[in-house]
């Protein structure tokens, strides 16, 4: 398979061809309903039948942590330095099923939540012959440090010959409480393990896996000693937040308030990178109804609030959809949701991607009707529209979803296009299909476009004609 790259002048990725590449996708577990064959190569052929009907719905990217510690019997190392044989196998399978399905990787090296969550049995505890003493101490022990570039080194000893792999998160949900509270740990982390990384797989393999690390959002990362490692570490190659806003995304009561949210925690993570380095959110959902409240969210309000959080996301400038933690029971993702993830799979082709040098236009967009509203990015070339309808109908089991019968038919005015004829193709985002198109030209302020937004929403790419 092809190795990932950023696109050279736009924040997108592209295959080693220089052809368009999205990060479409949701986190996964090697031990969740999907990925339990895996495990003693139980049934590796419903894994198997399992990517390909992810690849069928447009999936090309897992986020996957090389062990995931909720229990104890998926511990890849057991002593530290160690690596279990079923684990070993377990990876190898993995690799190359998805090779043969043609599936990518977000790698990540430890589940960091169980970690903590669940440290007297971790193997990394020194009460248990491991190498840190406290695991607030995670990201600054000496001895940790070496633990975790021995994974790394034979993680990508053994798999990182491979384009499987998109990229490496070097360390999932960096927290100040994994460092002592010490205000330069996470550039240090950084600074030391991804170069690394990236000079060992330069010498195995010819070149290195693009590298980014993830952290809990939006609260941690307008602390000013985390802003800038996460997003503008010269070291790193795209950015990544988790989206668990409290009371929007964590808890949703509606399906608008969701997508808002998206909207301007995308705007302000765009706003911190002076690169343009992608960014995507690499984790998001409704964690507190369904870990706290012990909630699983109806089908059909849970398919649309997915829906609108994916669009959101890439309209407002996000590489893809973002990805989904599944938080439902059991742990996977919903029939409606690979549609959707089908449909935005479909609609890329109608943007350059690797020449798109978008900025964010969610706060100049103007339409005309006060009951939609505007996410979207654009250069002086194309642009990339989603209008989300804000009306909500009546509350059922007391969760709001958006009215979705009836047109309304507005004006919208799209900023910074240059002079000249466009072509707006509109895309229904339940259907997965195109919507109509017309022609319209931009002048001095724009382009003004007529637009009828028959049911909840709608997506419109604007390109020269």
């Amino acid at each position: 398979m092809p190795w990932i790259g950023r696109a050279p002048g736009a924040p997108y990725f592209v295959t080693a061809a220089g052809e368009a590449w999205t990060p479409i996708g949701q986190n996964d577990a090697i031990d969740w309903p999907e990925f339990a064959g895996l495990f003693r190569r139980r049934d590796l052929p419903a894994v198997e039948r399992h990517l390909r009907h992810l690849r069928d719905h447009g999936v090309t990217c897992l986020r996957l942590m090389l062990e995931y510690a909720q229990g104890r019997h998926r511990y890849l190392e057991r002593p530290v330095g160690r690596f279990v044989p079923a684990m070993v196998q377990l990876w190898d399978d993995l690799f190359a099923l998805c090779d043969k399905v043609g599936m990518r990787v977000l790698l990540t090296p430890y589940d960091t939540f169980f970690t903590w969550i669940r440290w007297r049995h971790h193997p990394y505890n020194a009460a248990n012959g491991g190498p840190c003493a406290s695991r607030k101490r995670l990201l600054v022990c000496p001895a940790t440090r070496k633990a975790v570039k021995a994974r790394l080194a034979f993680a990508t000893e053994r798999w990182g010959g491979s384009g499987v792999i998109f990229a490496w998160d070097l360390w999932n949900e960096m927290h100040p409480a994994q460092a002592g509270d010490e205000p330069h740990a996470f550039a240090e982390f950084i600074g030391d393990v991804g170069p690394f990384l990236r000079e060992l797989e330069t010498r195995l393999h010819g070149r290195a896996h693009l590298q980014c690390v993830s952290v809990f959002g939006p609260e941690l990362i307008w602390k000013p000693w985390t802003v800038d490692p996460i997003f503008r570490h010269p070291g790193l190659d795209f950015a990544n937040s988790h989206f668990y806003e409290e009371g929007t995304i964590d808890d949703p009561r509606d399906t608008v308030a969701p997508a808002i949210a998206v909207g301007r925690l995308t705007q302000e993570a765009l706003r911190e990178i002076t690169d343009q380095r992608p960014f995507f959110d690499s984790e998001h959902g409704p964690i507190h109804s369904f870990k706290d409240r012990h909630l699983t969210l109806p089908e059909a309000f849970d398919d649309e609030y997915f829906r609108h959080i994916q669009w959101a996301h890439i309209a407002s400038g996000g590489a893809g959809g973002g990805m989904r933690w599944p938080n439902r029971h059991p742990h996977v993702l919903t029939a409606g949701m690979r549609r959707a993830q089908r449909a935005l799979a479909d609609f890329l082709p109608l943007i350059d991607w690797p020449r798109f040098c978008r900025r964010n236009l969610n706060d100049q967009l103007r339409v005309s009707d006060p009951r939609l509203r505007a996410f979207g990015c654009g250069d002086a070339h194309q642009a990339f529209v989603w209008l989300l309808r804000q009306e909500l109908a009546p509350a059922v089991r007391q969760l709001r979803q958006v009215v979705d019968h009836g047109e309304i038919a507005a004006t919208l005015q799209v900023p910074g296009l240059a002079a000249g004829r466009y072509r707006a193709t509109c895309w229904d985002t339940r259907k997965g299909q195109e919507a109509g198109r017309l022609e319209v030209t931009a002048e001095a302020d724009g382009i003004l476009l007529p637009v009828t937004v028959a049911g909840g929403d709608l997506a419109i790419a604007i390109r020269r004609a």
